[in-house]
């Protein structure tokens, strides 16, 4: 199903962003500023309808029964030049609502498997992402 509503680049994105917002099932007031951030900063709100593409992932997402063809669909999709920042921006996301369940570490894997990431480079990226959040919420550097 995700297959016939994901077609473009801005959309796969899109739809992966939302993807680590919602992976734990709760979108957060922190997570939907995160999300509109990110769309600005990549100029996605010029062609992508915020309001009809969540309601586009809504549809499918339970329907998700294996989450590595679902990523690779949106990899394939995106076609990422620059690795290690689309893993990054994917971690910030999933951070953003300051809790990290087992569902978005097993998500952030999947990503960083399909992108070539190693656990090395996982983990500095991850850490910084922490830390950085730390850094905003708490105003201690």
């Amino acid at each position: 199903m995700f297959d016939t509503l994901v077609t473009t680049q801005d959309q796969a994105l899109c739809h992966l962003y939302f993807h680590c917002c919602l992976k734990d099932g709760v979108l957060t007031d922190t997570e939907t500023d995160a999300l509109a951030e990110r769309f600005v900063t990549l100029g996605l709100q010029k062609n992508i309808n915020f309001k009809n593409e969540m309601h586009a992932y809504r549809s499918y997402k339970d329907h998700i029964t294996d989450e590595m063809i679902y990523l690779e669909h949106l990899m394939r999709l995106i076609n990422p030049t620059n690795e290690l920042a689309l893993y990054s921006h994917c971690a910030e996301l999933t951070i953003s609502d300051e809790l990290l369940d087992s569902s978005e570490e097993t998500l952030l894997k999947n990503i960083a498997t399909i992108l070539e990431i190693d656990e090395r480079k996982q983990n500095v990226i991850k850490s910084l992402v922490v830390e950085r959040k730390v850094v905003e919420t708490k105003k201690i550097l």
